[in-house]
């Protein structure tokens, strides 16, 4: 005679071995569909997170510091999209945008400061308001941090050559 005791955990142990398995192929599913299109605004959530983190020119690690570049090419890299390393490879990337096409997680483009002749510096827009937008980006200038700047300060708009979109590509 069977014991009392398995006849009672058997049916249990069966059906939650059974629900188990029958869970974790959905659960992969669903996750592998939410992956297919990158959230801007987690973008901007994951930029901020470096908010303050020095100035280090040609680094893209978050424990030395940050150049223009490596910290944008930093933040999309978490995301799963590469970009140029270097500033001057945004010359030619992504999808030119009018100043009303303006998003956030778009890419803001400016001529050096000396040299209006070459690229020179890189932001990701955090907060799209044309050209008063503002944009999150590794300064070397005062800051000499990851900060949040305004778009439409003499500096920048004296230098702006471009803003593109490199998530719709």
């Amino acid at each position: 005679m069977k014991s009392p005791l398995l006849l009672f955990l058997l049916p249990i142990i069966l059906f939650s071995s059974f629900n188990l398995k029958k869970k974790e192929p959905q659960i992969v599913v669903q996750n592998s569909e939410l992956q297919t299109e990158i959230n801007r605004d987690s973008i901007i959530a994951f930029a901020k997170k470096q908010l303050g983190i020095r100035y280090t020119y040609a680094s893209s690690n978050p424990q030395k510091g940050f150049d223009c570049s490596g910290f944008v090419s930093y933040v999309f890299s978490n995301f799963g999209k590469t970009l140029p390393r270097s500033s001057s490879g945004y010359k030619n990337i992504g999808k030119t945008l009018k100043p009303e096409d303006f998003k956030v997680g778009d890419i803001l483009v400016f001529y050096g400061y000396k040299n209006k002749n070459v690229i020179g510096h890189v932001g990701i827009i955090c907060e799209a308001n044309g050209m008063q937008s503002k944009f999150i980006h590794a300064s070397s200038g005062k800051a000499q941090q990851v900060t949040i700047t305004a778009l439409d300060t003499e500096h920048y708009t004296k230098r702006f050559y471009k803003c593109v979109d490199v998530l719709s590509e």
